[in-house]
């Protein structure tokens, strides 16, 4: 049953899928949350920007150990983009100043364009990001103005749809890896179109397997009247990894797990891959992860076996 197992420490452990409003940093939802849930450990899977909304996946208690594995995942945004301008953080919320004008624009070209921001490309990030340069996250120096050039970097687009729409603006689907950035889109779309371009606003849609529409907003769970609803939504640790292949094993063999004793690896099966990661479970219970090595499986995470909520 959601909400009523509880990890190794205090307070619940899964996911807690939330559906960010604007003008939220998401490290203030983690905090709203922590509070909600009595101080349990949690932390968020990938950040939003104030100005965007939507999918917010946190990691609660042994949680925790699957946030990397979450923002390593595949995500979906939805967008509109205002062309004609330029700012300095390259989206709405900066310094906006006029751009050149608009090229004529028809479905056709749109769909060009799309095509050349599809596949492996190479993207320069903003310098208004989190991104740290010696120790100091970029906004930081950008603000005082002394942030450096930041160098492309490898990205993947699997799909992007641009439509037009009135008033000089363009809606945007897209699909992408970790580590892309809307923002640089919108600004290379921009140059690309010679007019410059900004983006407006943001919602992500998907994390991996896990879509906005089962997320809670945060305005349900503000306060603690928002408690039950809150540790009802939260996504056991067994369906949190669903992304990875699941394994199931013997309670015995769940024990020597925990214990880091793997010889249990022995009896996986082979790897459909190297570097292949696997989620390894004993009833309904999420025992590790683990990776491949070459043709030996290794632990790579270990959760604590859940205990009964107290009443």
């Amino acid at each position: 049953m959601r909400g009523r197992r509880r990890g190794g420490g205090d307070g619940p452990s899964g996911l807690l899928l939330v559906d960010k409003p604007i003008d939220v940093t998401s490290a203030g939802v983690v905090a709203r949350v922590r509070r909600v849930l009595g101080g349990v450990k949690a932390g968020h899977a990938g950040t939003l920007d104030p100005f965007a909304t939507g999918l917010l996946p946190l990691c609660l208690g042994e949680g925790t150990k699957l946030a990397g594995y979450l923002t390593d995942s595949d995500k979906t945004y939805e967008g509109v983009i205002r062309l004609g301008v330029r700012s300095d953080t390259l989206d709405i919320t900066g310094n906006v100043e006029a751009g050149g004008p608009l090229p004529a624009l028809d479905q056709a070209r749109l769909d060009a364009l799309a095509a050349e921001h599809t596949g492996e490309v190479l993207q320069v990030p903003p310098a208004f990001s989190a991104i740290k340069v010696g120790g100091r996250p970029m906004y930081e120096l950008a603000r005082r103005g002394l942030a450096p050039q930041l160098q492309p970097r490898p990205v993947r687009v699997d799909r992007l749809e641009l439509t037009a729409l009135e008033d000089r603006r363009l809606e945007i689907t897209i699909d992408c890896s970790k580590g892309f950035y809307v923002r640089s889109l919108a600004r290379d779309i921009g140059e690309a179109l010679g007019c410059g371009a900004v983006l407006e606003s943001l919602r992500r849609t998907r994390v991996g397997a896990l879509r906005v529409d089962a997320a809670i907003p945060l305005s349900r769970i503000m306060d603690e009247d928002g408690r039950p609803e809150a540790e009802a939504a939260i996504v056991p640790l067994i369906e949190a990894a669903a992304h990875l292949r699941l394994v199931r094993i013997a309670p015995a063999d769940a024990a020597d797990l925990r214990l880091g004793r793997q010889h249990p690896l022995s009896r996986l099966g082979p790897a459909f891959a190297a570097g292949e990661r696997i989620r390894i479970a004993a009833g309904s219970d999420l025992v590790a992860v683990a990776v491949a090595q070459g043709k030996l499986w290794t632990l790579e995470r270990v959760f604590a076996a859940p205990r009964a909520a107290a009443s």
